[in-house]
């Protein structure tokens, strides 16, 4: 019997969570005798509660195709946490939705919460007995989504961050005394981005570089910038948003998730320096564009993108449901993996950091780090340019009605 799938793109975007949309669209493509129409919808699980979907079968092959490129989330996205409840009526319009438009496909590409929304759609799917295969396809650059070797769009964030920190340092000590630059990086609770930088040469390496997994002291920072400072002229330090010390929260936002709102560590940490050390400082906040930049983006991300996409609709046909599509590593060098199907219950809402074993010392990884990392941020992408600027996505977003 043929049945519709829906695309649900959730949480932060990556300079590849429009590819493995592309991956998904394609391979749905091959099956018109199992999917017979293929939906998104739009921002994030609301477009099932309000039955807000687009028809994607009716995008051209030149859109469908410059998603490979597209930052952003070409369908929208969101933040928004379902209730614990399955007999809440958002569920009964979610159910309401995939009955009316016949889908018997999900898919939800996001992180750790919007696996928290897989795992509950899978749950009501299967307490009402409707024929429904709910797949995730992980994606953060944040990197911390439990039983995957990585997430997609980490690689990329951090072949972007690797390369903007170097510009930064070989910038910054052009001067015989210059200043502190304080450089913050995403991440959340989880310094793998962070860290990244580590792979630099020790000549454009930044001077400190502090993880979240590490205790942090705002008297030894300040005694070891000045040192440097009194040393060499300047010092350049890389700090993730998620490090911890005393700071004024009251005014912090939370998400639905009941997440604090991260950022600004950077600013704070800089006024400390001018006011306590009297040194010259800039504070650089990296923001959105480690998570939306298409001229920076892995090979290899781009490859394992397209890959979980393909593969999630693989699964769902024959018949897996409340799991997401994992990368397991089967080697560093040469760099090999497969794809598995994992247990979402086991990945909603789970964290992973950084394990001390990948740490050699405050601000330096170990070479088992090294070997993680730089696979991931290897190779680059034709990217297609019009009038001196890359060409994107717009899709019609025709209403399913």
């Amino acid at each position: 019997m043929k049945k519709a799938m829906v695309y649900i793109q959730s949480g932060g975007p990556t300079a590849v969570i429009n590819t493995s949309l592309y991956g998904a669209v394609v391979e749905a493509k091959k099956y018109p005798d199992k999917i017979d129409k293929i939906y998104g919808s739009l921002y994030g699980v609301e477009g099932l509660i309000i039955d807000d979907l687009i028809d994607l079968g009716q995008e051209d092959d030149e859109t469908i195709e410059l998603l490979k490129q597209t930052p952003g989330a070409a369908l929208g996205s969101t933040r928004y946490k379902l209730p614990k409840d399955l007999h809440d009526k958002q569920y009964m319009s979610i159910i309401e939705t995939l009955k009316k438009h016949n889908i018997g496909y999900v898919f939800v590409n996001g992180g750790n919460d919007s696996m928290d929304t897989c795992h509950k759609l899978s749950l009501l799917c299967r307490e009402i007995g409707y024929d429904c295969m709910v797949m995730g396809v992980p994606k953060t650059v944040d990197n911390d989504l439990a039983l995957t070797d990585h997430s997609l769009g980490f690689a990329s964030a951090a072949k972007h961050v690797v390369n903007t920190v170097k510009s930064i340092c070989v910038d910054a000590r052009v001067y015989k005394r210059g200043k502190v630059y304080i450089i913050e990086v995403m991440g959340r609770n989880a310094g793998w981005l962070t860290a990244s930088v580590d792979l630099l040469p020790e000549e454009t390496r930044p001077d400190l570089i502090y993880l979240p997994e590490n205790p942090f002291s705002v008297d030894d920072f300040l005694r070891d910038v000045k040192k440097l400072f009194d040393e060499k002229g300047n010092a350049i330090v890389v700090i993730s948003e998620g490090i911890s010390f005393e700071r004024d929260m009251t005014k912090a936002r939370v998400d639905a998730f009941n997440h604090v709102q991260l950022g600004g560590v950077g600013d704070e940490l800089a006024d400390m320096v001018e006011v306590r050390l009297d040194l010259p400082t800039r504070s650089i906040e990296l923001s959105l564009p480690q998570r939306a930049d298409p001229l920076l983006v892995s090979k290899v991300d781009r490859q394992e993108a397209i890959a979980c996409g393909t593969i999630a609709v693989q699964l769902a046909l024959q018949g897996h449901t409340g799991e997401m599509v994992c990368i397991k590593r089967l080697s560093d060098e040469p760099y090999r993996v497969e794809y598995v199907p994992e247990d979402i219950a086991k990945i909603a809402n789970a964290e992973r950091v950084v394990p001390p074993s990948m740490m050699a010392g405050p601000g330096h990884m170990d070479e088992s780090f090294r070997r993680y990392c730089l696979p991931l941020i290897q190779g680059s992408v034709d990217i297609k340019f019009e009038n001196g600027m890359y060409k994107s996505a717009v899709l019609k977003r025709i209403k399913v009605k």
